[in-house]
Formats: C-alpha cells, structure tokens, sequence
C-alpha cells in the first residue's frame, strides 16, 4: 500500500483518484463537499474527469505532490506544497479526502479527490504536516523529516488497531 523512499523523502500511496473539479473558493469543507457532488453528477462528463475513479500513485514529497497514473506512470497532474490551500477528509464520505491547489499559471483553484479504505485521515495530516514543514523550511531553512513524521502517523494508526484488536479478543473470552 504505501512506501517510504530512504533516497528522497517521498511518501507513495496507491489511490483511487476520483477526478479534479475547478472549485471557486481556495478552501473549506463545504468546497470538499460540493466537488465531490459535482463529481457524482452524470452530466458533467469532461476533460477533468477524464481519469475519474482510476488508480494512482499518490507521492508526496517535501516540495509537493505528484499523482502517476498506474499503469503506465505517467504524470498526470503535480502539485508543489505552496500552491495549496486546504486538505480534509470529507465528513459525510470518511473514505474521501482531498485537497484544493491553486493553479500556478491562472488564478483558479482545482480540487482534487481520492478514495482511500484505511488511510484518508492519515494522507490528509502527513499533507498537512509536509505544508506546514515546507513552510518552516522556507521560513527559517530548517529542515523537518517527512519520514519521521510518516512513520509517526504509522504509529498512530497501528496503535489505534491494536487498541481495537485488544478489545475485540477480550469481548470474545468474556463471551
């Protein structure tokens, strides 16, 4: 499912990318929200969409992300850390998240959404944590390690079902 590079500092995930929406505002859930509907919609068939519900290589590294189409690995869309603007996991659909990039040559905004079973929470705050430790570097030059934090929200999610996994064996022997 995921790898963690030793070379170059890069996460990978493999996703299902639901397609890239324009969205009007920089941010917010309710931009998340209202991409994704617009993506369920059946007449808005275009060029956007034209990798809807296909699977990815998602790579986040310490200057942005970079999305590969999985067969052939070629880049479908690239976006440095600084142009984006907002990252979540949408509510209603816990197994989406997604996040809003401004496009460097226009001043729109794209969203774009990605299905994950297990790891939507876990993508959005290593997106989170890369922004906020790309924005330091740039700030104070100094360096934060993408790894250290990757493996930190491993931890996190390994603990939490191990945590369930406890709970489920003792409700078993007390039954």
């Amino acid at each position: 499912m995921s790898d963690i590079s030793e070379d170059d500092n890069e996460i990978s995930f493999s996703l299902k990318f639901l397609g890239r929406v324009k969205v009007g505002h920089p941010g917010g859930l309710q931009t998340l929200d209202e991409a994704n509907q617009d993506l369920k919609k059946p007449e808005n068939h275009n060029l956007e969409k034209a990798a809807k519900k296909s699977k990815v290589h998602f790579f986040l590294t310490m200057s942005g992300i970079d999305i590969l189409e999985n067969k052939t690995k070629f880049l479908v869309y690239s976006c440095p850390l600084t142009s984006i603007s907002f990252c979540a996991v949408i509510p209603s659909s816990p197994k989406v998240f997604g996040f809003v990039a401004q496009n460097p040559a226009a001043d729109t905004y794209y969203c774009y959404l990605f299905q994950s079973t297990k790891f939507s929470h876990v993508l959005v705050s290593l997106i989170g944590d890369a922004c906020r430790a790309s924005k330091t570097e740039r700030n104070t030059r100094g360096t934060r390690d993408l790894k250290v934090e990757a493996l930190r929200h491993k931890n996190k999610l390994l603990q939490r079902e191990n945590e369930e996994l406890k709970r489920k064996l003792l409700q078993q022997t007390e039954a």
